[in-house]
């Protein structure tokens, strides 16, 4: 799913909750933080990650691309 952003970045946990992965912010910051969270094919950790566009994201069966809008 291509999830488009109006802003140079988004942070990982807010781009989690815009895509609809999770409810909410606390949801997010549990997911990343215990490894469930891949961006560009990677594990991360990072909440505040800055995902630009190109970028992908794969939680649980989800996967999503950053897009410009």
């Amino acid at each position: 799913m291509e999830i488009a952003i109006t802003t140079e970045f988004i942070r990982l946990d807010s781009f989690l909750k815009l895509c609809g992965a999770v409810v909410t912010g606390g949801e997010a910051k549990i997911a990343i933080a215990e490894g469930m969270v891949f961006v560009n094919g990677e594990v991360c950790t990072m909440r505040g990650k800055k995902l630009r566009p190109g970028d992908k994201v794969i939680f649980e069966r989800g996967e999503y691309a950053v897009i410009a809008g």
